[in-house]
């Protein structure tokens, strides 16, 4: 039965690695040539706008210098954007209509229930992780585990959207991607993947995986964000959860923090000696929100954090999506709805100096307004910013050693190096 279960796994992995890698393909051949032009000249202007910044400010202040290298990491952020604005993905005027009446009924919802103003009561606890169904595999040299079990969350009844968010059934599985030893007791580091990924071959890389697990000792856990990975219901990975219909984005930031709270619930179960968190862009803001919620974390890392969805939305709107519903999705009622999973409307529960943040100087997606918010927020904790874009901290000396002193100040380093 086992080795069913491992054989199975191994050609799911396979099948969702080609699928992506086609899908991959199949979206270069479609960027626009007015993506890559737009790009380029965003490029431009900030290159400009840089260097009359250089003049006026001390050397010490935290802006990036315009070296070729984050000019480089400027234009890669900038035509992602551009291919992610493209006008086809702007709501018409219908579904503008449609959001605006299920956001006056939440609200309208929210308030009377008392969630506008405890937006910690609208969370409940969810049940005990007990005995998922985990089947071990391998992956380029990494043995890891699949963790499969049902979600088991709803949004409330007679919420806006509740049946829509039902309705996608991938969603209603609930996955995660174990890394652990085999020698007793561990610290356990949760592993929260960014926005359209969820995916082993993207996770492990961006995460570092191997350095965590092998090196550091730790033993890692991935959960897949709904509608991510093989949650997908189609589409651009996540496109149904981080869009124009806000009820959608309520309902998936809620699930999430429900699927990771009965993730660690499994992981308490094994004893582990430290228990952290470590999100980045959209699994930072999944990580703030878990920071508010869950009870006795030992350390949170937010990296290139999202902590205002309404007012990034704003900054990357065009003309075309102010004018159509600018106002619906950034509004007034829009955030006060929102505010429910918004990370700066909840306290953090762990202690000030278990809380992490770092961030790209020249971040065009996330931007560095939304990591000084949180920072902010969060009481000026340990800060690390680095000469990059919203990918760059891969490649980041600093924000290896910022994880390196927040795991040892928060006890998950493990010190002695495990055999292979």
């Amino acid at each position: 039965m086992i080795g069913d279960e491992v054989r199975l796994t191994v050609e799911w992995l396979r099948e969702e690695a080609a699928r992506t890698a086609r899908g991959v393909v199949r979206a270069a051949a479609r960027v626009p040539v007015s993506a890559l032009v737009i790009g380029g000249a965003r490029t431009a202007r900030y290159v400009a706008g840089s260097w009359q910044r250089e003049q006026r400010i001390p050397a010490s202040s935290p802006l990036a210098r315009p070296t070729a290298a984050v000019i480089a990491q400027v234009a890669l952020d900038e035509c992602v954007l551009a291919v992610m604005n493209n006008p086809s993905r702007v709501p018409d005027r219908e579904q503008i209509r449609a959001v605006a009446n299920e956001i006056t009924e939440a609200r309208a919802l929210f308030a009377r229930h008392g969630w506008l103003t405890d937006p910690t009561s609208y969370h409940l606890d969810p049940p005990v992780l007990d005995r998922p169904a985990v089947a071990e595999a391998r992956w380029l040299g990494h043995r890891f585990e699949k963790v499969v079990f049902e979600s088991g969350y709803e949004p409330h009844q007679r919420e806006p959207g509740r049946d829509r968010w039902l309705s996608y059934e991938p969603n209603r599985m609930a996955y995660g991607w174990a890394l652990r030893h085999k020698d007793g007791s561990r610290p356990w580091l949760v592993c929260v993947h960014g926005f359209g990924t969820g995916r082993l071959w993207m996770d492990f890389p961006a995460f570092r995986a191997a350095r965590l697990h092998h090196d550091l000792g730790l033993n890692l856990l991935f959960p897949v964000l709904p509608l991510h990975g093989p949650r997908n219901i189609g589409g651009l990975p996540g496109g149904a959860f981080m869009s124009h219909d806000l009820m959608n984005v309520v309902h998936g930031m809620a699930q999430s923090v429900w699927d990771i709270r009965r993730l660690i619930s499994w992981i308490r179960e094994q004893a582990p000696s430290a228990v952290g968190v470590y999100g980045i862009s959209l699994g930072s803001y999944v990580t703030s929100l878990l920071a508010g919620l869950e009870r006795d974390l030992d350390c949170v890392v937010a990296g290139v954090p999202v902590c205002d969805l309404p007012s990034l939305y704003l900054h990357h709107s065009d003309e075309r999506f102010r004018r159509r519903g600018g106002e619906v999705l950034t509004g007034t009622a829009a955030s006060d709805v929102l505010s429910v999973v918004s990370p700066l409307a909840i306290e953090p529960r762990l202690p000030w100096d278990r809380r992490f943040v770092f961030a790209g100087l020249v971040d065009r997606m996330a931007t560095p307004t939304q990591a000084r918010r949180l920072w902010e927020h969060w009481e000026r904790p340990r800060i690390t910013w680095y000469d990059g874009n919203h990918v760059g901290f891969m490649w980041s000396r600093d924000v290896t050693d910022l994880l390196a002193g927040a795991l040892e100040a928060s006890g998950l380093s493990h010190h002695e190096t495990p055999a292979a």
